[in-house]
């Protein structure tokens, strides 16, 4: 039996709970459609990305890929980042990919490396429709990570320009520490005792971990920003999410905004902290600083 954990309980955490239960209320019926085709990645249009008509531009040349994390979806989790990207000019996509066979919503579950080629084949049809040669890469948690499989054994190194991993267990983390995630997404806690195969290849020390991280953390011609918070609940230590290597920006939230108290789900679904560092690491040519005046821009 899986240890239990109780709902958070402060006002932020039940702030953000709040927030996340509008969020996977408002997009569930679309979401369980897409589940439903669980032997390829699927994309939802919602709010202007995912529109397969956008070209990129001269000043944005590449197109985003944003990837869920466990538990997510291709909406969910990407209700202010999405938007807030396309405002900026870029062309967005977000895929779900891990289903679970008559598991809908709930995605980011099935084994990693599959959901890596799962990746692969949605990065091949971003880049089809766009006529780019590369792409960018947004993933939070578990989707800030699987990329890294994808770049290192799957041949993504050569379609993929930038790697952003927001709050990634880039090199695992505690059964204890995934199954925090679980009061933020009420319905989840069945799935633990259906067979969750993500989950095992997260915990630190798993086969897939060690295979991961049996080559360099990083792949020559992909420049790599992570942004971690302190106070992340998921990935213990939040340190352990740091990548070594050549064009690598590791980068702590409260070193940008002290007074920022996101945790493991904020960072990467309402933090626009956060999502303005996300902008400088897709355009550093024109980075701004980053600080707690973010979040109005």
């Amino acid at each position: 039996m899986l240890p239990r954990t109780r709902a958070p309980r402060s006002p932020r955490a039940r702030r953000t709970l709040a927030a996340l239960l509008l969020a996977v209320a408002a997009v569930a019926t679309p979401t369980a459609t897409a589940a439903a085709a669980p032997a390829a990645a699927t994309a939802t249009t919602s709010r202007g990305w995912n529109d397969y008509s956008c070209k990129p531009s001269a000043a944005h040349p590449r197109p985003v890929v944003l990837v869920h994390g466990t538990f997510g979806n291709s909406v969910d989790n990407w209700l202010v980042l999405a938007p807030y990207l396309v405002n900026r000019g870029y062309c967005v996509y977000s895929l779900d990919y891990g289903q679970l066979p008559g598991v809908p919503v709930f995605n980011g579950l099935g084994p990693i490396d599959e959901s890596a080629g799962q990746l692969a084949s949605f990065v091949d049809r971003v880049l089809a429709s766009t006529g780019a040669a590369k792409a960018d890469i947004v993933g939070h948690s578990q989707g800030g990570m699987m990329p890294n499989y994808y770049l290192k054994f799957l041949g993504g190194a050569a379609k993929v320009n930038a790697l952003i991993g927001l709050a990634p267990d880039n090199h695992g983390t505690t059964l204890l520490g995934l199954t925090e995630l679980l009061p933020y997404f009420p319905g989840a806690a069945y799935l633990l005792e259906a067979g969750t195969p993500s989950l095992a290849d997260q915990v630190a020390g798993s086969p897939f971990i060690t295979k991961l991280n049996s080559r360099p953390d990083t792949v020559p011609g992909v420049r790599y920003t992570v942004i971690a918070t302190r106070y992340d609940e998921v990935v213990t230590p939040y340190r352990t999410q740091f990548l070594d290597g050549p064009d690598v920006r590791n980068v702590l939230l409260q070193d940008l905004c002290p007074v920022d108290l996101s945790e493991h789900v904020a960072i990467g679904t309402i933090d626009r902290v956060a999502y303005h560092e996300v902008a400088n690491a897709l355009d550093p040519a024109h980075a701004t600083p980053t600080t707690c005046a973010s979040v109005i821009g």
